[in-house]
């Protein structure tokens, strides 16, 4: 890593007017100051451009895409990586807010790491609500902010795999060259985070950084409050993209082992098949269970 490696913030905005700038000055504040900040909005139907184009009166050196149409996240991200030129990679939505010393601490994690083969470091997150109040930290903590159970790093293929580790993709740092070779986000799926880590931790080795870097705003049309909702069509698209991330998994599976960690992962979503009502979902999750459960066998 270089003494003072250029950092790249693609700021993701659709109809994120409220938080926006709030968002973009957390970049611009913070106390790593060797950073590249790209906003692109995806056609929001509020005034988000408005406020954005007004900021940028301020910040003319800032790149800003502006699409012409809503083309989802993962298209849009891929447009502002083209742009980018640094050698670390975060991506921001435009209503989550970074922690001043994000970036810092991120770069430290990266220098101070054992593991040669890294592409990664992620940390803790604070989620909050529309109005900033705290509701919990992602992965729990003590009275001082540290984790009460320490996190998996290295080869952590495994528990991306069965579900036990789950990331927040914002207090996430990644190297370009693990974009590079992954060629960006999936642009077919729906959501772009889990197919990333699934994809770069079999060639990727993961570190933890024990800190909040992120705060990550949970409003009422958050992924997170959609996955299990009945009768509500980006929710089946967002389930059916883990199901086809799953089908990548076991092109990249190397043993059993790590057929046997996707058994429950596989179980685990058949169970939201059912509470969601997807039951054509449920049947391509049964499909490729016997799959798994036939390569299972096969190994001695």
């Amino acid at each position: 890593m270089h003494n003072n490696p250029l950092v790249s913030v693609i700021c993701l905005c659709y109809n994120h007017a409220p938080f926006v700038v709030e968002a973009l000055e957390s970049v611009l504040n913070q106390t790593y100051t060797n950073v590249e900040l790209i906003i692109a909005d995806d056609f929001s139907t509020d005034n988000s451009t408005e406020i954005i184009m007004n900021w940028l009166k301020n910040h003319p050196e800032i790149s800003f895409i502006l699409n012409s149409q809503n083309i989802g996240n993962t298209k849009t991200f891929n447009k502002g990586l083209k742009l980018a030129n640094g050698e670390y990679i975060i991506d921001l939505a435009a209503d989550d807010v970074l922690t001043r010393d994000c970036i810092a601490n991120q770069l430290k994690g990266f220098a101070e790491s054992k593991y040669k083969n890294l592409g990664l470091v992620y940390g803790n997150a604070e989620w909050i609500s529309e109005t900033g109040k705290h509701i919990h930290n992602y992965f729990e903590t003590d009275k001082n902010g540290k984790g009460l159970v320490s996190q998996p790093t290295g080869d952590i293929y495994i528990n991306l795999l069965n579900g036990k580790t789950k990331l927040c993709s914002v207090a996430a740092l990644v190297k370009r060259e693990v974009f590079d070779q992954l060629n960006g986000y999936d642009e077919n799926l729906a959501y772009e985070d889990y197919d990333l880590w699934i994809r770069a931790a079999r060639n990727y080795n993961f570190d933890y950084i024990d800190e909040i870097l992120v705060q990550k705003r949970i409003l009422d049309n958050s992924m997170y409050t959609l996955l299990l909702q009945r009768n509500n069509s980006r929710t089946r698209r967002f389930n059916y993209s883990t199901y086809v991330v799953l089908k990548k998994a076991f092109v990249l599976n190397r043993n059993k082992a790590e057929f046997k960690a996707m058994l429950k992962r596989i179980r685990t979503e058949m169970k939201v098949t059912i509470h969601t009502r997807d039951f054509q979902l449920l049947v391509n999750y049964i499909f490729l269970d016997i799959q798994v459960r036939l390569k299972v066998s096969s190994f001695i």
